[in-house]
């Protein structure tokens, strides 16, 4: 295998152990939580603690993977993570828990690293799946979960912590020998980047919407281990089966998600996607039995995960030369969207004794999406068609229906020399050249209003007074109802071609 070919499998198994680091403590605090005593408010803090810098810390991540390389960046995360899982091994407080908690973050802010990395490597039809693939790096969560309770059993969880540090070194030696020395680099400065991705209305949406998909995940996965310990009484180890579960659902469907982005429109998988963790938030905020807890949770780990995929194959369509900017801010605000939730749903219980009203405010989170996404989507179409208009040879303009010039594209003002500006609200006819009477309008005219189109040749007059022949075709555009509501016109010179044609017939 070239060095090229084994990226995807070493950035994967990359993610899984910054994943597994990551949330070390969610996993073991119902072990941690019998030898350090907190209150409900510290133990939501410090199993919430590590996504912060986790999230911060993808934006720049993702800017220095496009600087240095993957490579670079896994082999020196994997180093710095040392020394808060060190740290976190001889904590006996809840202040310690809170400093090494922090600094391990760095595992889960390398999850910028591949999404910024690997799309180099592979064409834009496979960017979905290949992020997606990427994605499975989330098992990582799973790891920890589902083996850091039973490993604790056998050994203390701060042996279990520690036993990490051999899985750091190896990590980063493996990055170190068999990334990619001559990975292709982006030297434009962050200022500049950031500057040409922040003014883009589609970043800011799409990072709403990995906060939302995203958080959903990583939050229950924090949040999930404590709470079925206490709320539904289920001992350490079943608890972290179930969380193992949910994490594995969610993880298998983000690759799911990516393939179908390239497969079908990414914008009415999100509209499923969002729908769904409606559903699930509303049937949450009920408070129901652990059958129908364990439907909505599960639900929560489909639909996340199916849109986690999906997200990140829209990145590269929007953003090539900015993409590990746009990747870390993305990625930074699905981080966020894991840190505030088991903070708000703490708070919220305290206040009001339930969770009701943080699951039914998820649920009208994921409502608004919806409609910001089928907006998102009837504006991709209108938007699909301005840049046809735009960027297409033929000269273009539109008229309602007294004949008004309403818009023309960039070829008009290239054929005829007349700016935007200077037609707008005009009527056409200051084009005519004289050589076409009344008549020939008028059955011109006669043939839109009997076929709804007319095609032909005529003569029209540029801005520097050149007379030349065009193309022309007139279409009447009509709304859903069958009524006229614009005409317009594509037209095309076809003076030389009409030359050499009089010119052969003249040698015939």
């Amino acid at each position: 295998m070239n060095v090229r070919n084994r990226q995807l499998p070493l950035q994967t198994i990359s993610l899984v152990l910054g994943f597994a680091v990551w949330v070390i403590l969610s996993s073991l605090m119902p072990s941690i939580k019998e030898d350090i005593h907190m209150t409900s408010g510290q133990l939501t803090l410090v199993t919430a603690i590590p996504v912060l810098l986790g999230s911060v810390l993808r934006i720049p991540i993702g800017y220095w993977t496009n600087r240095f390389g993957a490579r670079i960046i896994f082999t020196i995360s994997f180093i710095l993570c040392l020394a808060p899982v060190l740290w976190l091994s001889q904590a006996d407080s809840f202040s310690d828990l809170i400093i090494g908690g922090f600094f391990l973050g760095i595992g889960g802010a390398v999850f910028s690293v591949g999404v910024t990395s690997l799309p180099k490597y592979y064409p834009t039809t496979r960017h979905g799946f290949v992020n997606g693939i990427y994605g499975i790096g989330n098992l990582g969560t799973a790891v920890s979960t589902f083996g850091a309770p039973v490993l604790a059993k056998q050994i203390g969880w701060s042996h279990t912590i520690l036993a990490y540090s051999i899985l750091l070194i190896a990590m980063a030696s493996l990055n170190f020998l068999m990334g990619d020395k001559d990975e292709p680099k982006v030297q434009t400065p962050l200022v500049k980047q950031i500057k040409e991705v922040s003014s883009n209305g589609k970043l800011w949406l799409l990072c709403f919407f990995y906060f939302i998909t995203f958080g959903s995940f990583v939050a229950f996965t924090v949040y999930l281990p404590n709470f079925l310990t206490s709320h539904f009484e289920l001992s350490k180890v079943d608890a972290g089966m179930r969380v193992g579960g949910f994490i594995a659902l969610a993880t298998a469907m983000r690759p799911i998600g990516g393939w179908l982005g390239d497969k079908f429109n990414p914008f009415k998988i999100l509209m499923f996607v969002f729908s769904g963790l409606t559903f699930a938030a509303i049937l949450l905020s009920f408070a129901p039995d652990m059958t129908w807890y364990t439907v909505g949770c599960l639900t929560v780990a489909f639909c996340a995960g199916l849109g986690n995929g999906t997200i990140f194959k829209l990145v590269p369509l929007y953003f090539t030369k900015q993409a590990g900017i746009a990747n870390g801010l993305i990625s930074a605000f699905g981080g966020l969207g894991g840190f505030f939730p088991p903070l708000m749903l703490t708070i919220l219980f305290n206040a009001t004794g339930h969770y009701a009203i943080g699951f039914m405010a998820l649920s009208q989170v994921a409502l608004a999406s919806v409609c910001l996404i089928i907006f998102l989507f009837y504006q991709e179409k209108l938007g699909l068609a301005q840049r046809v208009i735009d960027h297409t040879v033929e000269g273009i303009l539109i008229t309602d229906l007294s004949g008004k010039i309403l818009s023309v594209n960039a070829s008009f003002t290239k054929l005829t020399g007349y700016a935007a500006e200077e037609v707008v609200g005009r009527n056409p006819s200051f084009l005519k050249s004289g050589r076409q009477d009344a008549e020939f309008y008028r059955k011109l005219w006669s043939a839109i209003k009997e076929h709804g189109f007319w095609q032909g040749e005529i003569w029209n007059r540029k801005k520097n007074g050149e007379i030349y022949a065009e193309w022309l075709t007139i279409s009447a555009v009509r709304n859903d109802s069958g009524e006229i509501i614009h005409y317009a016109g594509m037209f095309s010179d076809i003076t030389m071609q009409r030359q050499q044609w009089i010119g052969s017939e003249h040698s015939a």
